[in-house]
């Protein structure tokens, strides 16, 4: 496995990483626990000043570290932006609402005062962070930001075409004050991953990546008695029906498919349409994604960024062709520079019910088409899918929008957007999407001891 920043718009290999050796994972989970043993008896106060001092740091270097998303995984310069906005905000919320959040609760038990029985919070050790290339800083932040606050501390192996990013995160914490150890980068080879894990000093594993990852890595915290949390792939299904405003679904559902050229467990990516307004959605649809601007991610004006690797590009190649070969028809809808990466917006429709392509997600700018009959119909294919990441309603009704969120099988609902996330916004999904991270107070306790204490 090699470490390395190879530019996804050039392909130049700016960087390469060696591996960490098993002297230098062994030196580093010492080094981790030892910073846990001090950082957990820290008052929260001071531990989440490193989390204020961190905000603060991305906020005024925020230029440096949205370059490095462009450089290493492609990502456009307003979406770079974004990212190191959210991951200010994240931190933020935990400064804010850490103490809160941990506060001892009375448990009414019959024989004791009301004040008897607590529920506390205590710290366990090293959270293991698996973490993936596609949003390199949030996906890191989500799980440091409330496990740091909570006394844990975290050793990350982030995906191997990011480097540089995880080496950022590593020296954020470290600037922003934290103890060395209290997050730790390291370039974990695949044949250590099991090593890290079985560790005694290892307490939880968080994993966001593909279902075949998300499998082993259970399967190795389940076999060493590991709490673990997967958040996995995903196929959103985007409902829209009859009395929707169309022109708003179509713009949504080209935001929704194309940002981060379509690299997002999250985004939508089955389009069900009622057939009463399927022909003008699909219009309207083109027009928008002719919109695009494929280009260099440093340039402002690109809206349409690179893959984030020429394997990535050949995944997604080889997946539309496997579709066409089922029977469906793909429609490219933008061109797209020979240099690069890059994959054009794309409509797959006349996919065949029940066949393999309605169970793969595809992680590139290429929308999946479907023509409901009705309302019913449209919940009926939104639930055939083996994924329950997210998804979204289209209705000028919102009261009966909620109504058919409540019957879709999936983690989280939207009405009349693509998508939404933020800080204090709940994030999880069900079935083959992973467990775990449902709720914002749930994500900072996972990994923690939740003990009873009873006085008398």
């Amino acid at each position: 496995m090699a470490y390395a920043t190879t530019n996804p718009y050039t392909g130049q290999t700016l960087k390469t990483f060696p591996d960490a050796t098993l002297e230098e994972t062994d030196a580093a989970l010492e080094t981790a626990h030892a910073a846990f043993e001090q950082w957990k008896g820290e008052p929260i106060e001071e531990r989440t000043e490193v989390l204020r001092k961190a905000a603060a740091i991305l906020e005024t270097e925020r230029n440096e570290y949205a370059t490095m998303l462009t450089t290493e995984m492609g990502k456009i310069s307003s979406e770079a932006q974004a990212e190191v906005s959210v991951c200010v905000a994240i931190l933020q919320y935990y400064v804010e609402h850490t103490k809160d959040l941990l506060r001892p609760r009375m448990l009414l038990t019959k024989g004791f005062g009301e004040t008897d029985v607590h529920l506390v919070n205590d710290p366990t050790g090293i959270i293991f962070a698996v973490e993936p290339w596609n949003f390199p800083y949030y996906q890191v932040i989500r799980v440091a930001a409330p496990q740091l606050a909570a006394g844990n501390v975290v050793m990350l192996k982030h995906a191997s075409n990011v480097p540089q990013c995880a080496q950022l995160m590593e020296r954020l914490f470290l600037e922003a004050g934290a103890p060395k150890g209290v997050f730790t980068n390291l370039f974990l080879p695949h044949e250590l991953t099991e090593h890290v894990i079985a560790s005694p000093y290892v307490r939880g594993v968080a994993l966001t990546g593909s279902e075949k990852a998300g499998a082993i890595i259970a399967s190795l915290a389940g076999k060493h008695l590991k709490k673990s949390t997967l958040e996995l792939g995903g196929m959103d299904a985007f409902i829209v029906l009859e009395d929707a405003d169309i022109q708003l679904a179509a713009e949504w559902a080209v935001r929704g498919r194309n940002r981060n050229a379509g690299q997002v467990c999250v985004s939508s990516k089955r389009f069900i349409v009622v057939d009463a307004v399927y022909d003008e959605f699909v219009r309207r649809y083109r027009a928008e994604a002719a919109k695009l601007v494929p280009g260099d991610p440093a340039d402002p004006k690109t809206t349409l960024a690179p893959l984030s690797s020429a394997a990535a590009k050949r995944q997604v190649e080889q997946q539309v062709a496997d579709i066409v070969a089922q029977g469906a028809s793909v429609e490219y809808l933008v061109d797209v520079p020979a240099e690069g990466n890059f994959f054009p917006s794309a409509l797959l429709t006349n996919i065949p019910e029940g066949s393999a392509a309605t169970r793969t997600e595809i992680f590139g700018p290429v929308a999946q088409l479907y023509r409901a009959a009705d309302e019913a119909d449209a919940i009926r294919i939104a639930n055939d899918c083996p994924y329950g990441l997210g998804g979204s309603v289209f209705t000028s009704d919102v009261h009966h929008a909620q109504e058919i969120a409540r019957q879709l099988d999936t983690g989280m609902v939207t009405i009349n957007r693509a998508s939404a996330s933020g800080p204090d916004i709940p994030f999880g999904g069900v079935k083959n999407s992973g467990y775990g991270h449902e709720l914002i107070d749930l994500g900072l306790k996972e990994f923690l001891n939740q003990k009873v204490v009873i006085n008398g």
